[in-house]
């Protein structure tokens, strides 16, 4: 159970950003040239990179990276309903934060001395 608890959350993160990537192949239909392509592509998986960075900070130091995976979803749902786009798809990097928060909790012995 300790492996499930290791893995979930850092699989279930890169299926997250694979799945954001999919929304950057957009930029192939305009005609841009391709260094105009090239700079929208790294425009749009800019996002992509920060969850990356934040992958590997919570890969880490789960506590940390869980912590901060939720206020970032938090922050991104409650912006976009400010603005009256409702991105609950961002609801998922809360999901993720508190699977990293449980990954540390459970995947710890837990046996005291």
């Amino acid at each position: 159970m300790k492996k499930f608890w290791f893995w979930f959350p850092r699989v279930l993160t890169i299926a997250f950003i694979a799945f954001l990537a999919l929304f950057a192949l957009d930029v192939f239909d305009g005609s841009y040239g391709f260094w105009g392509t090239a700079l929208a592509l790294f425009m749009h998986l800019i996002p992509n990179f920060i969850l990356t960075g934040l992958l590997l900070l919570a890969w880490r130091w789960e506590v940390v990276g869980g912590w901060i995976f939720i206020c970032l979803g938090a922050a991104v749902i409650f912006v976009s309903l400010l603005n009256g786009f409702p991105n609950l798809i961002f609801l998922i990097m809360v999901a993720i934060g508190i699977l990293f928060l449980l990954s540390h909790k459970y995947s710890k012995n837990t046996a005291r001395p």
